[in-house]
């Protein structure tokens, strides 16, 4: 369990290294109480569809620094976060987890541990792991999902395997700047 969280922050640090310079302001928030990143947001609302006949859902991307960034509700709470195929888990900051817990939507009973993470200069550091109640993009709900604390205030949101596993059949189209969900 240990080595996977220290592969998932590894891949996160580089992550950090290498194109992601941007994205670690992810806890702001505008007036419509939804949070953003630190780019400018004046695009149209991301677009969210769903088609009933096929059962798929559709989500817009927005390429933000060179990643996709895509809406996630995180126990209720609209977040921005990076789609990263390899991460092992959900990752929010120490800022999201504060903002979270101050609004009621992260408990102590959501708080599992500790867990030791790489950090961006290739220290061992030490994080903490929680349980997230509900996981939603579009139509499509998941409970119970595991995540990670990264005790840094300007860390990136990061969606990772703990929740896209979880989706099955997931495609993404890089033109369209849209990942289906099936």
């Amino acid at each position: 369990m240990h080595k996977i969280l220290i592969i998932s922050i590894f891949v996160f640090s580089i992550s950090l290294l290498y194109g992601c310079s941007g994205c670690s302001k992810s806890g702001l928030k505008d007036r419509s109480n939804r949070v953003v990143s630190s780019s400018s947001r004046n695009k149209t609302e991301i677009n969210e569809r769903t088609s009933n006949l096929s059962k798929k859902t559709i989500i817009k991307m927005e390429k933000v620094n060179g990643v996709y960034q895509m809406p996630v509700f995180i126990n209720g709470v609209k977040m921005y976060f990076i789609f990263d195929t390899g991460a092992s888990i959900i990752s929010i900051s120490e800022t999201e987890a504060n903002f979270l817990f101050k609004q009621g939507n992260l408990t102590r009973d959501d708080i599992k541990g500790t867990a030791l993470f790489f950090d961006a200069k290739g220290e061992i550091s030490e994080g903490t792991t929680i349980v997230l109640r509900t996981v939603q993009i579009g139509d499509k709900i998941l409970t119970n999902i595991d995540a990670s604390v990264v005790h840094n205030l300007n860390a990136p949101l990061l969606f990772g395997q703990s929740a896209l596993e979880k989706f099955g059949k997931i495609s993404i189209d890089n033109t369209k700047g849209e990942v289906t969900f099936e």
